[in-house]
C-alpha cells in the first residue's frame, strides 16, 4: 500500500482524495489550509465548506501540518489554486524528497510569469529542494461533485516521462475514474487552463441573451483559438481535440463557475470572495492568455492571434460588458 499526499482541500482536492481513498489501495494524507475544513472532515468525514454531502473514506487523514501531510508520501498531488502554487511549493520544499512523484491537478497559468503549473513546480523544487522533480499534469472534464459521487469520469495524465504517466494512470484510476496517458504536457496544461477563458465569455453571451447559436459559435471558435495558441507553444493539435481540450470545452455550462461568473451572477463575489466561496479561475487566465500572444514571438505569428482572449479580457476588465462588445468578440476575423 502506497502513501499519497493531496495538497489542497478545496472541492477538487477533496474529490481526488475520495477517489484515491475509495479504492482502499492507498493511504491518503489530505492537507487543508482552512481550520474549519480540517475540523469538519475529522468530525463528520465531510468537507462541509467546499464539498458538502460527499463522505470521505476513513483511510483519508486530514491535517493542517504540511510536514505531516508529506511524511512518507510516494506521490504528491498538487491541487492548490494556480495563484497559490508557487507559495505553497516554496513552503513544501524543505520536506520534498527525490523519490517523490508529483502530479499537478491544478488547471492554471501563473499570471506574472506565464509559467504552467508543472513549470512552477520544476522551478521551485529544483531551486529550493535541490533535485529535478518527476512531474505529470492531469486535466479533463471533471466537475468535483460528480467525481466524488462516482459518476464515470475520464481525464488525461501527461508527462514527458512515459513511465511516470503510466504510474499515475495505474495508481489513480478506478472503475469510475479513467485516466488516459499522454506525452503532451503543454497541450494538457494549456487546454485545461485556457478553457476557463472561453467559459466566462460564454457565460457573458448567455447573460446577455445572445442565445445558443452565439454560445456554440464562441465555444467552437474559442477551442480553435486555444489549439492555435497551444500548438504555437509546442503542443500537439490532437491533444486539444481530446479530453483536455474538447472535453474541457464541453463542460462550459450551468455547472461551470467560470460561466456563471460570466453571466454576472458572481461578479460581486468574485471581487469580494468570502470564506468558502469558490472564485473563478478564468479571469486570471484570460489576462495570461492575452499576454501569451504579446510576449511569445511564435504565438504572435500564429494565425489570427488570440482575438477571443484579448477581446474577452477587454470586455471583462474594461467597460464593454454589453452586446456590442460581445458581438465584436464573435465578429472578429478568426479565419479558418
Amino acid at each position: 500500500m502506497s502513501r499519497i499526499a493531496v495538497i489542497g482541500a478545496g472541492a477538487w482536492g477533496t474529490a481526488l482524495a475520495i477517489v484515491v481513498g475509495r479504492s482502499g489501495r492507498h493511504e491518503v494524507n489530505l492537507w487543508a489550509r482552512e481550520k474549519e475544513v480540517s475540523e469538519s472532515i475529522q468530525t463528520d468525514r465531510v468537507n462541509a465548506l467546499f464539498l458538502p454531502g460527499c463522505t470521505i473514506p476513513p483511510i483519508v487523514s486530514v491535517t493542517m501540518d504540511m510536514q505531516q501531510a508529506l511524511a512518507g508520501a510516494e506521490i504528491v498531488i498538487s491541487v492548490t489554486p494556480s495563484h497559490h502554487c508557487r507559495r505553497v511549493f516554496e513552503h513544501m520544499s524543505q520536506w520534498l524528497l527525490p523519490h517523490m512523484l508529483f502530479v499537478s491537478a491544478t488547471k492554471g497559468i501563473e499570471n506574472d510569469t506565464l509559467l504552467r503549473m508543472s513549470e512552477v513546480i520544476q522551478e521551485i523544487v529544483g531551486r529550493l529542494s535541490g533535485f529535478t522533480p518527476r512531474v505529470a499534469a492531469m486535466s479533463g472534464p471533471t466537475f468535483a461533485l460528480e467525481v466524488a459521487q462516482g459518476s464515470p469520469t475520464a481525464l488525461t495524465a501527461a508527462s514527458t516521462d512515459p513511465a511516470l504517466a503510466a504510474t499515475v494512470q495505474k495508481e489513480l484510476s478506478d472503475p469510475g475514474f479513467r485516466i488516459y496517458s499522454s506525452g503532451d504536457m503543454i497541450g494538457v496544461e494549456l487546454g485545461g487552463a485556457l478553457k476557463n477563458v472561453i467559459a466566462i465569455a460564454a457565460g457573458i453571451c448567455d447573460g446577455l441573451g445572445l442565445g445558443h447559436n452565439s454560445i456554440a459559435a464562441l465555444i467552437t471558435r474559442g477551442l480553435a483559438e486555444i489549439t492555435r495558441l497551444a500548438v504555437a507553444c509546442g503542443a500537439k493539435p490532437q491533444t486539444l481535440a481530446g479530453l483536455a481540450g474538447m472535453g474541457r470545452a464541453r463542460t462550459t455550462g450551468d455547472h461551470c463557475r467560470n460561466a456563471r461568473h460570466g453571466r454576472g451572477r458572481r461578479a460581486y463575489d468574485q471581487r469580494n470572495p468570502g470564506p468558502g466561496q469558490k472564485t473563478s479561475r478564468g479571469n486570471a487566465h484570460c489576462r495570461a492568455d492575452a499576454r501569451h500572444s504579446e510576449r511569445r514571438p511564435l504565438t504572435a505569428r500564429c494565425h489570427s492571434g488570440t482575438d477571443v482572449a484579448s477581446r474577452k479580457s477587454r470586455v471583462t476588465f474594461g467597460s464593454r460588458v454589453d452586446s456590442t462588445g460581445l458581438k465584436g468578440l464573435l465578429g472578429a476575423n478568426h479565419g479558418r
